[in-house]
């Protein structure tokens, strides 16, 4: 399974009413950032998937979230847990620091 596409309408049900550990990436097709990130969410998608839903929000199409969250700077990964932030990687990373930060709200 890969990751799912939210929107504003679609925010709500997808990643605030789930119980357990909800990845959020806000990319922007522009961001060049963003589309070297794009591969290493899909990997966590598949490799995480039994521990954490994957999701990804295109802050140009979505304004209301973005607003809503501050999103200024991205690629911006959130980490939600029971429908609230416990999490925020702004800029590029390596994938291990995705997987710790995921890991460290499991259990």
């Amino acid at each position: 399974m890969a990751h799912i596409d939210v929107t504003d309408a679609t925010f709500e049900s997808e990643v605030l009413k789930n119980d357990g550990i909800v990845l959020v990436d806000f990319w922007a097709s522009w961001c060049m950032p963003c589309q070297m990130l794009s591969p290493t969410i899909s990997e966590l998608a598949d490799d995480m998937r039994d521990k954490v839903k994957v999701c990804k929000m295109n802050v140009d199409e979505n304004r209301e979230v973005s607003t809503k969250y501050g999103i200024m700077s991205i690629p911006a990964v959130f980490i939600f847990k029971d429908g609230e932030v416990v999490e925020q990687i702004i800029g590029l990373r390596q994938k291990e620091d995705y997987v710790k930060a995921i890991e460290s709200h499991l259990g």
